[in-house]
């Protein structure tokens, strides 16, 4: 797993794009992992043949362990590669199929003294590929082997097989080791004593786990994919022709409850990782570290949206995406430069109160791997036609899971824009590291007060956050006040700059 960045020390593995025995070339995207602050795609190092997958997706991996095994000088001839990464720790099998007697006989008296004597055999002979360029960042030195203990082979037994209860045959119980083991290969196992031995159902992760959540056995599916290869269809096909295979009741009795559908689970379990773990360690931190106050008002923003209807028939903003989150966050820069208490952050370890002179405006947004707050980089530096494409270039990355870890970082004020899912207004939890948050809830129609006479107006609710040991409440609430007047009279934005 190669270092992503920004100080990550370990990724998820989403998924394999992909399988044993392809065929892949340089920078081919081989896997898709998430950190905890975006997805990313995984280009090959090496060029050659996939030779094992050391992981399954789902794991979370750190930095520096091997996933991925290539061949690149697969049997079958052809020229040796000529590319490859700098001893990249993604793909780590460019050594020979068979290690010299001298390095497997180190090998077996310790692993420190295996790695000595392999570095020391391949320093002698020239290497048939040549370095390249890295291309992704982090790539260095291989950190630690390769090898990982090979699956054991599980023996038949003999007799009438009870019903399934979704769990493959019991390895053997371990046994001492014996004087000859020594004398095995690293990572061959004994034959077990009495019965045959059979290979482990052919079939991939993802596969795999679906027959452990439906309760088939594998070793009873037929695969139907290339080599005999057990396919989702197959495990599928399993469970709705003997439903006495599927157990969705207790593992241990094979039953299931009565009118359950058959391969529905009673109850999910979704793992803790990635930005989802990030986010709930964040929030915790934040609610329970800094003593957060919120103000509220309600807005009549019927001016800004009649100002937006305009803005959007100007040809000077033609292809823009103007919209009231735009002129809020335009807002929001305009009323820190009055109350720029509302940009600072508390520094615990230094016992100090920072206060920058620029706004990095985070924009929460709701994506399928959870919350993400990226910023824009001096927002009060941008017109409002530049702030349109900024709040838009990184709303779309968010969602598309592509955000440089850069922009999640370095945020001085946050705006959560609430209202798209139809909520009046809301106390939001501070991002860490920040003072303030600004909840900008739904637009709604309402009787209001214009002109000394009741109308139909349009109306917002504002709600801030903030941490108190940093903003007082008169600060806080003359800055939710500027924001205001600037959706209630945007023209009154020119005598607050």
């Amino acid at each position: 797993m190669p270092d992503l960045g920004e100080g990550l020390t370990e990724a998820e593995l989403v998924s394999w794009e992909v399988a044993e025995g392809d065929t892949v070339v340089l920078n081919q995207v081989i896997a898709e992992v998430e950190t905890a602050k975006a997805a990313v795609q995984l280009p090959s190092p090496y060029a050659g043949v996939v030779a094992r997958l050391l992981v399954e997706p789902g794991t979370t991996v750190p930095v520096g362990s091997p996933i991925l095994a290539v061949d690149t000088a697969p049997a079958g001839g052809g020229a040796p590669v000529s590319a490859r990464a700098e001893a990249s720790p993604v793909a780590v099998s460019a050594a020979p199929a068979s290690p010299p007697a001298a390095a497997t006989a180190t090998a077996e008296r310790s692993p420190a003294s295996a790695h000595a004597a392999s570095s020391s055999a391949s320093a002698g002979a020239p290497s048939p590929v040549a370095a390249r360029t890295s291309v992704l960042v982090g790539y260095g030195p291989a950190v630690g082997t390769t090898d990982r203990p090979r699956r054991r082979p599980r023996p038949s037994r003999p007799g009438p097989s009870g019903p399934p209860t979704g769990r493959g045959p019991a390895d053997p119980p371990p046994t001492a080791p014996s004087p000859t083991d020594h004398a095995r290969p690293s990572g061959q196992a004994a034959p077990p004593a009495g019965g045959t031995v059979t290979e482990r159902p052919r079939t991939h992760p993802p596969v795999r786990k679906l027959a452990h959540e439906l309760g088939v056995d594998l070793t009873s599916v037929a695969g139907t994919g290339p080599d005999g290869v057990i396919t989702r269809d197959d495990v599928l096909a399993r469970a709705h022709r003997d439903p006495g295979a599927v157990s969705t009741g207790s593992p241990t009795d094979g039953r299931r409850p009565p009118d359950a559908p058959v391969g529905s689970p009673r109850e999910d379990r979704t793992p803790v990782t990635g930005v989802r773990r990030r986010t709930a360690a964040a929030m915790v931190a934040s609610a329970f570290t800094a003593p957060q106050a919120t103000v509220f008002l309600t807005v009549d923003v019927t001016p800004t949206l009649e100002l937006l209807d305009d803005l959007r028939r100007d040809r000077a903003l033609a292809g823009r995406r103007l919209t009231l989150l735009t002129v809020v966050a335009k807002a929001v820069t305009i009323a820190v430069a009055r109350t720029p208490e509302v940009n600072a952050r508390w520094d615990e370890a230094a016992g100090e109160i920072v206060q920058p002179h620029y706004v990095n405006l985070g924009i929460a947004a709701a994506t399928p791997r959870g919350l993400l707050v990226p910023n824009v980089k001096d927002a009060d530096r941008l017109h409002l036609g530049a702030l349109a494409d900024a709040l838009t270039d990184l709303t779309e990355h968010a969602r598309a899971g592509t955000t440089p870890p850069g922009a999640l970082v370095g945020g001085t004020i946050t705006i959560t824009n609430v209202g798209v899912f139809g909520i009046d207004a809301g106390t939001p939890i501070l991002n860490p590291g920040e003072s303030a948050i600004l909840a900008v809830g739904a637009v709604r129609r309402r009787p209001w007060e214009h002109r000394d006479a009741i109308a139909l107006r349009s109306v917002v609710t504002l709600a801030v956050t903030f941490d108190h040991r940093v903003v007082d409440g008169e600060q806080a609430a003359r800055f939710v006040s500027d924001v205001g007047a600037v959706l209630a009279n945007p023209g009154s934005a020119l005598a607050m700059v």
